[in-house]
């Protein structure tokens, strides 16, 4: 493990400095709302701080460097990376992650927006319960709506089959995805979590209140993104790459081969033995609706824990550090000396997990940095309250996982594919 003093010692990144490391170490406890450029257009389960990952890019990169996430779920890193100029990847193995972060990474053009909000004005006329409904075919046989039809939630189910039957009337797939995204804020809002169900008439308003919101996210991040230097999304070849596949085995792979080694791997992967729903809402207490890849038109085969490393009550959590190991071996093949690996991490039990956690790290090729002036804690390292997150629920009682910590690795075995 490298203890490393904030003053540009030769074991500190080349960009970091004591001021970078302060901010770090303030935005890592911070309790501000999410917030800005395109960041609020879903709310993806574990999502960190878009303070937090920004500090972290500006203080261990520069405008230029390649900046990766491998577990990128609702696409924060690969959003502020890009409007901080810097070349930005992610994967997931989650359909739905992929979708909204194409849908918060690829920006309007003001002739979208144009189509889009007019698209809108003609849509709500025709969300009117009284209409015809329009059949869910193979997505109401898959079991895609399960669990919304109640007499509570069908006005919701509805008005949203209304709603997906004609975003067939925009003309590109980046509004088309544009308004999916809004229908599906719109509807995680009216149902994923609630107590009490909205109305049909409170969802079309909210849906409005959304979908301008968003346009408002979208110029804000096309400006940031184009930076001055061309005049429309189309013009620019700084939108991230988004790629729908395991972190595992991604040295393999041919369309990123010229992508790597990035300097800066900036992530939150699963949580060893969390509960966390990567892939369903909770309608009206515990009973879950696959509706959101209904509505993204995406679809989704799998049980929780395919997006966890596996069940979280396996003895040993053996899968889940299965998988971790696999998967960073995999990032230790695409690093350099010169990349430095930051996460953000929850256990259920820290005393037994975190250990194994930071061994297979330091087996896989990382090692440990740890800058004494930001630590918060007796070992060193930065650990946050995360109050309020609904995967607490899951939990009995106060659990260890109410809490956050902050790793900071560089890569120091570079790993060929032979």
């Amino acid at each position: 493990m490298a203890k490393v003093a904030d003053t540009g010692s030769p074991e500190a990144p080349r960009t970091t400095n004591s001021q970078s490391m302060t901010e770090i170490g303030q935005a890592a406890q911070s309790s501000e709302p999410v917030s800005g450029l395109t960041h609020n257009f879903y709310r993806y389960p574990a999502r960190f701080s878009p303070t937090f990952a920004r500090a972290v890019i500006r203080a261990f990169t520069q405008r230029g460097d390649t900046v990766f996430d491998p577990f990128m779920g609702g696409g924060t890193t690969l959003v502020e990376a890009a409007a901080l100029g810097r070349k930005a990847i992610g994967t997931d193995i989650n359909p739905l992650s992929l979708f909204v972060t194409k849908a918060k990474t690829i920006p309007l053009s003001e002739m979208d927006i144009a189509r889009v909000q007019n698209w809108a004005v003609r849509l709500i006329p025709a969300l009117n319960l009284r209409s015809p409904a329009i059949t869910g075919g193979k997505w109401a046989e898959g079991g895609y709506q399960r669990n919304i039809g109640s007499r509570s939630t069908w006005p919701i189910r509805k008005t949203l089959g209304l709603a997906l039957g004609h975003v067939s009337l925009l003309r590109t797939d980046r509004q088309r995805r544009f308004a999916r995204c809004a229908l599906l804020r719109t509807g995680q809002w009216a149902l994923d979590c609630r107590a009490t169900v909205p109305s049909a008439k409170q969802f079309r308003e909210q849906f409005l209140e959304y979908l301008g919101e968003m346009i408002e996210g979208t110029r804000e991040y096309a400006r940031a993104l184009n930076d001055g230097t061309s005049s429309s999304p189309e013009e620019t070849n700084k939108t991230p790459l988004c790629v729908g596949r395991s972190a595992i085995g991604i040295e393999t792979d041919p369309a990123l081969a010229t992508s790597f080694p990035p300097a800066l791997i900036l992530t939150s992967p699963p949580y060893p033995g969390v509960h966390v729903l990567y892939h369903r809402w909770q309608v009206r207490g515990r009973r879950e609706t696959p509706a959101p890849f209904w509505i993204v038109g995406s679809p989704d085969g799998n049980g929780s824990s395919y997006y966890t490393f596996g069940d979280r009550k396996c003895l040993g959590l053996e899968s889940y550090y299965d998988h971790l190991r696999r998967a960073y071996h995999s990032l230790a093949r695409i690093a350099s000396t010169n990349t430095v690996l930051v996460q953000l991490v929850a256990f259920t039990d820290p005393s037994w997990q975190l250990p194994r956690y930071l061994g297979i790290l330091q087996e896989a090729g990382f090692e440990e940095m740890r800058f004494d002036s930001i630590a918060n804690s007796e070992d060193g390292r930065i650990w946050r309250e995360v109050p309020h997150r609904k995967w607490h629920a899951a939990l009995n009682g106060k659990a260890d996982s109410a809490k956050e910590v902050v790793l900071i690795h560089r890569a120091v075995q570079v790993r060929t594919t032979a």
